[in-house]
């Protein structure tokens, strides 16, 4: 299931197996969702709580929540 065919009703454990299921996540590369999408789905402090229990940094930005799916340090370039 990718976040395109989601239905309008999924459970929060359904919505986080898609969203970090990717090969992206696997191979610790960076996700793009939308905050409009986590907010719907899963709602904002439980997908946090996900990316600490993974220990995933994020950044948001126009609406969208960009995940590194990976430990490594994050540093905004300018």
């Amino acid at each position: 299931m990718s976040m395109m065919n989601l239905p309008p009703h999924i459970s929060p454990e359904a919505f986080l197996a898609d969203v970090f299921q990717s090969k992206a996540v696997r191979d610790g590369k960076v996700i793009r969702r939308s905050l409009r999408d986590i907010e719907r789905y899963i709602g904002r402090p439980a997908f946090v709580a996900e990316l600490k229990r993974r220990g995933f940094r994020a950044v948001e930005n126009a609406g969208q929540m960009i995940v590194f799916c990976n430990q490594e340090p994050v540093r905004i370039v300018r």
